[in-house]
């Protein structure tokens, strides 16, 4: 029995001491996917618990001390929390004081058209945030996309926290609340299409959501989020068939599909919304969906990345993965096909984005960058921002949009747990319906 009960105590140093005998590279290289996958999770969950202000649930932009808060990195962190709590790595309790604190500080908080001293305007919130008073930050635009994400994270909540107690009651009031009181029909500024955005100094931005790219969430959500198709408070209402319109059907490197060359852009209305086996009008003359879309979007940047039409000296089957990210000259949406401002960059969350996608050829590239450039590109947090080896430049911090899609995107490949849920929200599914997406 002595032997036994020594034996059970050094049962979890094997793989520890295992490694150290081995070295790191060749311990990685006996880890299995599944592990990895935990691992790399669970650096992108921890980003969202220790970069959070407690007192009100605001997420740092980034990793530097001085980061304002993104509200599309709130979005991501209260599915983060949920996520969190099915893994075990914090008490339900734990995650519903957190995301009942997030959702008072947005529903409490003051909205106006001053230029200073709110959190935003009609339902709308800006782009970012300070970290700690929660008002307006370097006259930042209203943000339609931001406040998408952020509601996307919301109604997750909403559909996680479904118990009696009062405090989750609470939670699922606060989500309802705050979907509600946006004004959909004023970002419309008297069209069909939502503009990007806002500024209490110049008004409405020129530009506009149409077309494929990450704005997907964003209309769903207004689709599904009144009692007369998004036309609630406006003349105007807006059409799916207005977005769609400007979609690119392109071959490249053998794959037909909708473009949008940065791989975010098919990635973050995913990390919420499961596009498998159901089409719109649009889509199903083509006889796929739009996850067999951006299924072929990735398999075609990697094919893209192994041309390596740029010649640059890493760019491989192991070595691609274009979106938006730092880079040796600043922050750019990089992408392709087509090329899009590619200077040799790759960012991890292209990759680890496209999990569900393609994981036979994303798994793989994400391990392999660990093995090869271990503490250049994987720091506390799990993977960095961005690298050119060109340039021999490695990004310093780690960001929240970044590790919202490599953690919700990786877990959706496991377990299906936010597809699952979101399925079950009544905004989502009326959305869907309203844009007409039916079964293949």
């Amino acid at each position: 029995m002595g032997l036994l009960r020594h034996f059970r105590l050094l049962l979890p140093l094997i793989p520890l001491i295992w490694g150290q005998a081995l070295g790191a590279e060749d311990a990685s290289r006996i880890e299995s996917d599944d592990a990895f996958l935990d691992r790399m999770e669970r650096a992108a969950f921890d980003y969202f618990w220790n970069e959070a202000n407690p007192a009100s649930g605001l997420i740092r932009d980034r990793t530097t001390p001085d980061s304002k808060c993104s509200i599309a990195a709130v979005g991501f962190g209260l599915s983060a929390l949920n996520i969190g709590v099915d893994r075990g790595w914090i008490p339900r309790a734990a995650a519903r004081q957190r995301a009942l604190t997030t959702l008072r500080t947005f529903a409490d908080g003051p909205q106006g058209a001053e230029a200073d001293g709110v959190m935003g305007h009609r339902g709308w919130f800006y782009h970012f945030l300070e970290m700690g008073s929660a008002r307006r930050a370097w006259k930042c635009e209203l943000s339609s996309i931001d406040t998408a994400l952020l509601l996307a994270g919301v109604l997750d909540a909403q559909e996680f926290f479904s118990r009696r107690e009062p405090e989750e009651r609470a939670i699922r009031d606060l989500a309802q609340k705050l979907v509600d009181r946006v004004d959909w029909g004023w970002m419309t500024n008297g069209k069909d299409t939502f503009t990007m955005g806002w500024h209490p100094e110049k008004g409405f931005l020129e530009s506009r959501w149409v077309g494929y790219n990450e704005a997907m969430i964003l209309y769903l959500i207004a689709l599904g989020a009144s009692e007369d198709s998004g036309a609630s408070k406006a003349e105007a209402p807006i059409r799916w068939e207005a977005w769609t319109s400007g979609y690119k059907w392109r071959q490249h490197h053998g794959f037909e599909f909708v473009e949008f060359a940065p791989l975010f852009g098919h990635q973050y209305s995913q990390c919420w919304v499961d596009f498998r086996g159901i089409v719109d009008a649009v889509m199903r003359p083509r006889g796929i969906d739009y996850f067999e879309n951006s299924r072929r979007a990735t398999l075609a940047q990697r094919a893209y990345c192994i041309a390596n039409p740029g010649g640059f000296p890493n760019y491989g089957p192991l070595e691609w993965g274009l979106s938006a990210c730092d880079g040796p000259k600043g922050y750019a949406a990089r992408g392709a096909p087509p090329a899009e401002n590619d200077d040799g960059t790759l960012a991890p969350t292209a990759v680890g984005g496209s999990i569900p996608f393609a994981p036979e050829v994303c798994i793989p590239t994400l391990r392999h960058w660990e093995r090869t450039y271990g503490k250049r590109l994987w720091g506390r947090y799990g993977f960095r921002d961005g690298f050119n080896r060109k340039e021999d430049w490695w990004a310093t911090d780690t960001l929240g949009i970044d590790q919202g899609a490599i953690l919700i995107m990786a877990e959706n490949h496991r377990t299906g747990s936010v597809w699952r849920r979101m399925k079950s929200n009544r905004v989502i599914r009326r959305g869907l319906e309203r844009a007409g997406f039916r079964p293949l």
